[in-house]
């Protein structure tokens, strides 16, 4: 390994790493260059994993081929950004547990956009939500915002659908890597999204979504945004787990307010009952979020 960038790439890839070994072993290794001679016994005090799983990374950082995989990522127009390059987005960079190392397929020139945006919200609208998404958030993709959301189903979906449709910009981040997406359905969405605009992930291309990944996701989404958009959450949604997120990370957290006999509504009017700012048109959320940049 002849730099220090592809050394942090390379332990990125290997199994039984996460974000919090990454960090002990560049307390115990700033430069990454012992850990390619330390032994077992070294590492194994520096790392909060089981015995296979240090198996399992010492056998990978002794046997992975990293500039036969970067050659392939080129090759698929895979763009692999550090927490130490100029490209690393400066909002994503603020949070607590920023992604050593994240993927990107398509436009990397979205990652400096200044007026960003996250939409999340059910997956299964009612006609109530998905009119809402058009009349808060198509304004805001008129005027320049670039929207960013998980490309699960329903308003996720729809709010990637927005800006396509309408020659804005969107940024989806997605659980897992780039071979699986995740739903299957939105593989179409997906293609579109990388071509045309930007499909970010933290997991290397090659790797499986697994349920822990996506509330880990969901802290990218509201880390790259001034602010999230609520738009209906039943009373458990894991759209509430990204804005609880958005405020850790002392982001804005907007909702959408809906009647009190609708299940997708109580999750949001409860947000807006602990101060989440109420939504009704995206001159509230321009003024609000205009007034921080």
């Amino acid at each position: 390994m002849d730099t220090f960038r592809k050394r942090l790439i390379h332990l990125h890839h290997c199994r039984g790493i996460g974000w919090r070994s990454i960090k002990n072993l560049l307390t115990y290794d700033p430069n990454l260059t012992r850990i390619y001679q330390s032994s077992f016994t070294d590492l194994q005090p520096h790392l909060p994993i089981s015995t296979s799983q240090l198996k399992n990374l010492m056998k990978d950082l002794h046997s992975s081929n990293i500039q036969s995989m970067l050659n392939k990522y080129s090759d698929y127009n895979i763009h692999i950004v550090t927490i130490f390059d100029d490209e690393y987005p400066n909002m994503l960079k603020q949070i607590y547990d920023p992604p050593w190392v994240i993927y990107a397929k398509g436009d990397i020139r979205l990652l400096s956009d200044q007026k960003c945006l996250s939409v999340v919200g059910a997956r299964y609208p009612s006609s109530y939500g998905l009119k809402s998404i058009e009349r808060v958030i198509l304004p805001l993709i008129q005027s320049g915002w670039t929207i960013i959301s998980g490309l699960a189903k329903g308003i996720d979906s729809k709010a990637h659908e927005l800006a396509l449709l309408n020659k804005g910009k969107t940024i989806a981040v997605i659980a897992g890597g780039f071979q699986y997406i995740y739903p299957k359905e939105n593989a179409k969405l997906a293609n579109m999204v990388s071509k045309e605009n930007l499909l970010l992930s933290e997991y290397p291309p090659f790797v499986r979504p697994e349920r822990w990944q996506f509330p880990m996701r969901n802290r990218i989404i509201s880390g790259l945004s001034f602010g999230t958009v609520i738009i209906e959450a039943r009373e458990s949604s894991g759209s509430l787990i990204t804005a609880d997120q958005a405020l850790e990370q002392g982001r804005e957290v907007f909702a959408i307010p809906g009647s009190i006999f609708a299940e997708h509504s109580i999750g949001t009017n409860k947000l807006i009952q602990q101060g989440a700012k109420l939504v009704m048109s995206s001159n509230d959320i321009e003024a609000e979020m205009i007034s921080q940049i």
